[in-house]
């Protein structure tokens, strides 16, 4: 009998912001034409793979907001993951590891990288997640055993 059946497992995917322009104003940074196309690579591979039942969540910036209308799916705006979030905010946002079904955050650095550390090495540490890439994550229960799997790491280059 596979140890799987009958257990639980969340998709947690973590994309950051795709590139934006330079600011004095933080939150009011837009995406660059770059940026612009590295958003739409990535979500139409996100549509084309998407998960079951999937929950966008997506920082209140106009940086996020633009990188997340590219998948032309709705989606929820929590500023608890803003650019100045930290990983507890993120894993109570997500309901990680217990929730079932799957989240994606559009998101920022450090968290998202900080986040993604701390799930697949147990320590938080300063892992950086590229701009506009994609990771996607899935904890599962194997033999009472709690994992946490990257299933993919997408880079809007490679989709170019």
């Amino acid at each position: 009998m596979p140890a799987f059946v009958g257990e639980a497992k969340m998709d947690l995917l973590l994309w950051r912001h795709a590139e934006a322009e330079v600011g004095e104003v933080d939150f009011e940074r837009a995406l660059t034409d770059r940026g612009e196309r590295q958003a739409k690579l990535v979500a139409k591979w996100i549509r084309q793979h998407q998960p079951k039942g999937l929950r966008i969540i997506a920082s209140p910036t106009v940086r996020t907001q633009q990188t997340v209308a590219a998948l032309e799916l709705p989606f929820e705006t929590n500023r608890k993951i803003g650019p100045e979030a930290c990983v507890s905010e993120l894993i109570a946002a997500s309901g990680w590891p217990t929730a079932s079904g799957a989240v994606l955050f559009v998101g920022h650095q450090p968290a998202l990288g900080n986040l993604a550390s701390l799930l697949l090495s147990g320590q938080e540490a300063a892992w950086t997640i590229k701009k506009g890439a994609l990771w996607w994550l899935t904890n599962r229960v194997r033999t009472g055993e709690n994992q946490t799997v990257l299933r993919t790491v997408i880079s809007p280059d490679f989709l170019a």
